[in-house]
């Protein structure tokens, strides 16, 4: 099971959060309309484990998810639902807005 890594970021308009599995960092995918990079600037942060990650979830503003495990992750806990994931090379990506 690869590894969590969670970012965060306090900005004027709120908490950013970039979870990802370890495994798909510095990857680049592609679909059909569209493409995803799981940028290191953007998504290498620090390991956590799934109980942290799912706080860090419930208090951010936005989050990006990228990875099964992150993804799957977020629609366990009913952060995010299925049918609004993405698939680029079969890897699953998700947007969390809190409104």
């Amino acid at each position: 099971m690869p590894a969590l890594l969670l970012t965060e970021r306090d900005t004027p308009k709120g908490r950013i959060v970039a979870v990802c599995d370890a495994d798909v960092l510095g990857e680049h995918f592609e679909r059909e309309d569209a493409s995803l990079t799981v940028d290191p600037d953007f998504y290498n942060g620090e390991r956590a484990d799934e109980q942290r990650v799912v706080e860090s979830l419930t208090r951010c503003t936005t989050a990006n998810l990228v990875g099964a495990r992150a993804v799957g992750l977020a629609i366990e806990h009913g952060l995010v639902e299925e049918e609004n994931v993405l698939e680029f090379d079969g890897t699953r990506h998700a947007q969390l807005v809190w409104m």
